[in-house]
């Protein structure tokens, strides 16, 4: 397409192809007021669209946790990285999605513990000292803060896989401690998802987090329930899984106040489909703010 002044006098329109050599008029204004909807009333983390899964995929290969995860997606434009927290058996917090067996064998680390540990816990050397897919270096927490330090243009989801109401709390009292040991103002780039009311309440009374992600993979509550809690407790963001998608949600969230992420989407097509409802972006293991953003724009081309 040739350069063009779309703000030269008079000019509303111009001419172009599609990938297929058809001529069509785009009107630019139609372009600008899209693109200014995109980003308009967003700030913080949920300026961003890509929320990268676990770290978001390596080479391929999801649920890692990695530093090595975390670099290159955030080569590939990622600036919002979801990471698993657990306690190692000593106490450390860790990034990991969980300890069984079988998730020990998906990672190929079966050397790193004893058969008859089964799918308890782990030290925090046993954890440190075995690489993930016998190449890539797990992190606990101070790597994460080392990290978000480095990368000052980040943001990390916390997803906290203890249950225990008392554990949750030492997990976040031991995360808030540690960041404010090492720079305070990392604060503003910990975003905490929280799956209930009593998990609200938890946070809150340790630190008076800026930026607070709702999931509702645990909740069985109507969708105005969640409406409702979401506009009282002043929630920045709402994460779906796909079978509570639907636009008068969508929509009754945007009005209380929250935008909404959909997990976890690798395709296209469907990330589309959702924009379309009012979906603001994605946890994803592949997708990239790139390719969202230019599938938004044909999308309004139809093409």
């Amino acid at each position: 397409m040739q350069g063009i002044d779309l703000y030269e006098k008079d000019v509303t329109s111009y001419e172009t192809t599609d990938c297929c050599g058809h001529s069509f008029n785009v009107d630019w204004r139609v372009l600008l007021a899209y693109k200014g909807k995109s980003t308009e009333e967003h700030a913080g983390f949920t300026t961003h669209r890509v929320i990268s899964h676990a770290m978001g995929a390596v080479d391929g290969l999801a649920y890692t946790n990695a530093r090595e995860a975390f670099v290159e997606n955030y080569k590939k434009g990622s600036r919002v990285f979801e990471i698993d927290l657990m306690f190692t058996s000593d106490g450390h917090l860790v990034a990991r999605h969980e300890w069984t067996e079988s998730f020990t064998e998906q990672l190929q680390q079966e050397h790193a513990v004893a058969t008859e540990q089964g799918g308890k816990s782990w030290s925090y050397e046993q954890f440190k000292d075995s690489l993930i897919h016998g190449s890539y270096t797990p992190v606990d927490w101070k790597d994460v803060l080392d990290l978000l330090e480095l990368y000052p243009d980040t943001y990390v989801v916390t997803d906290t896989k203890e249950q225990n109401p008392a554990q949750i709390k030492q997990l976040f009292v031991q995360l808030t401690r540690q960041a404010q040991e090492k720079n305070p103002n990392l604060l503003s780039r910990i975003v905490p998802q929280i799956y209930n009311e009593e998990m609200l309440r938890t946070l809150r009374s340790i630190y008076p987090y800026t930026s607070i992600i709702y999931t509702l993979y645990a909740t069985k509550d109507t969708d105005d329930q969640i409406i409702r809690f979401v506009q009282k407790h002043d929630i920045t963001a709402v994460t779906l899984p796909e079978d509570r998608v639907s636009g008068p949600l969508v929509e009754g969230l945007r009005q209380a106040g929250a935008v909404c992420y959909v997990n976890t989407i690798n395709e296209l097509k469907a990330a589309a489909e959702y924009e379309q409802m009012g979906v603001r972006g994605f946890y994803t293991d592949v997708l990239t703010e790139r390719e969202l953003s230019k599938r938004s724009w044909l999308y309004v081309l139809q093409l």
